[in-house]
């Protein structure tokens, strides 16, 4: 299959934005080069009909948005938001662990890992540094990649575990700390030491770190017409990358367009940066407020905006089919997913699903509905949770995937344009 934009622009973020941190440092790079100005999130702000504007928030948050041209204060606003986290593993302070010679690093899962697919894999490490400062209230914050192979977790020989393909029980604590350096002479600090030569600076000037663990392979097709596409982090990878080139492509002359990629989803999101923090309106009430309007004329114009929920979906696993329900099987290739549940675990109702469904009709976009089976409770989304703080009428959606919270997942290749083609239209029409 001849490679699309899509997967291109998908490609780009799997391959840089291997941290919530770095996942922000992406959508900046791209949003600058498509001249959105850059504001701060403190400090008073002056925007422009016709402008086009981004703000990060600690870090691991980032907002876009675009004004109309004949933007009035009773317009709706069109908005979308993924999460730029994925399942992994941080490193722990203090982590080294020692066994004869060999040196692991402690660490701990973060959000919900299949542990299995992370073993025997080369693993590298990025995130945030945190160094000494003149200024204790402001200290020097770096990104980190390494880029190379740095780690491995290597599984158990069959000869020593012959129930091994029967299925063993892996401790987090005990089988998951990935082996680092092979080190005969006990140095102390082999870690923070390598750290330190990395970054230039003395050990004792690095004060703290967030250190993903991460998969450094990089995407692939699969299937004699490409119609497969396996990747690390296509949760939420796929939602990111569609948020951005939706909100670059498509433009509206009235209203306000937004997309929110928030950090912390794996983990419940309830954090200063995630969707259950009240930055979200914060913000609305920013823009608003930098408009020449007031808290009044949002609130008032919030039952008529619209919130997209952009998370991945569950496909429709062969050798399981039995775990889908009996009559939504999503499959690969056919579309992007509508995900409903009436336990408002994806934050979707009827009059909110007509508009989407009816924008697919009118452009001719494939998409399916997704369903739990009743008897197997799925996870959740950030949905609920952020229309909970913002009541707006909200629709979950995104791509099907196998092999979801994999070190490395599967999609169908069409269905990541199936919901670019989707969010463009909703920023357009």
């Amino acid at each position: 299959m001849k490679e699309t934009k899509e997967i291109r622009n998908l490609a780009y973020f799997t391959e840089t934005a291997v941290s919530p941190f770095h996942t922000v440092e992406a959508v900046r790079n791209v949003l600058h080069k498509e001249e959105f100005e850059e504001l701060p999130f403190s400090g008073g702000w002056k925007l422009e009909r016709g402008g086009k504007y981004l703000v990060s928030v600690y870090d691991s948050l980032v907002f876009a948005f675009t004004v109309g041209k004949e933007w009035e204060p009773g317009d709706g606003l069109r908005m979308a938001a993924a999460h730029g986290d994925f399942p992994g593993f941080r490193v722990k302070p203090c982590p080294e662990v020692r066994t004869g010679d060999y040196v692991r690093l402690n660490v701990e899962t973060y959000g919900g890992v299949n542990l299995m697919s992370w073993l025997d894999r080369p693993l590298s490490l990025a995130g945030r540094v945190a160094l000494r400062s003149a200024d204790v209230f402001r200290p020097e914050l770096r990104l980190v990649d390494f880029r190379e192979p740095l780690l491995v977790i290597p599984n158990i020989a069959i000869h020593m575990e012959r129930d091994l393909n029967k299925g063993i029980e892996l401790n987090r604590q005990v089988h998951m700390l990935p082996l680092f350096a092979l080190d005969q002479d006990q140095k102390e600090d082999v870690f923070t030491g390598f750290l330190a030569e990395k970054l230039g600076v003395k050990k004792e000037d690095i004060l703290d770190y967030e250190l993903n663990v991460y998969n450094p392979e990089k995407g692939a097709f699969s299937g004699p017409e490409g119609e497969f596409y396996s990747s690390p982090r296509l949760d939420n990878l796929t939602s990111v990358s569609a948020l951005v080139d939706g909100i670059t492509a498509g433009g509206r002359d009235r209203g306000v367009n937004l997309m929110v990629v928030f950090d912390h989803e794996e983990v419940g999101s309830q954090t200063k940066q995630g969707a259950g923090s009240t930055v979200f309106p914060l913000v609305l009430e920013k823009i608003y407020g930098a408009l020449g309007s007031s808290r009044t004329a949002l609130t008032e114009v919030l039952p008529q905006s619209m919130l997209l929920s952009v998370d991945v979906s569950h496909a429709m696993h062969p050798a399981y089919e039995a775990k889908n329900d009996i009559t939504s099987k999503n499959m690969p290739g056919r579309g992007f997913a509508i995900k409903e549940a009436c336990s408002q675990s994806y934050a979707t109702d009827s009059r909110a699903v007509a508009v989407v469904q009816q924008i697919c009709d009118s452009e001719k976009i494939p998409c399916q509905k997704y369903v739990n089976r009743s008897d197997i409770a799925g996870g959740g989304t950030l949905g609920s949770i952020a229309s909970a703080i913002l009541p707006v009428p909200t629709v979950d959606m995104g791509v099907p995937l196998l092999a979801m919270h994999s070190s490395r997942e599967l999609m169908g290749t069409r269905d990541q344009e199936s919901l670019c083609e989707m969010l463009r239209a909703y920023y357009t029409l």
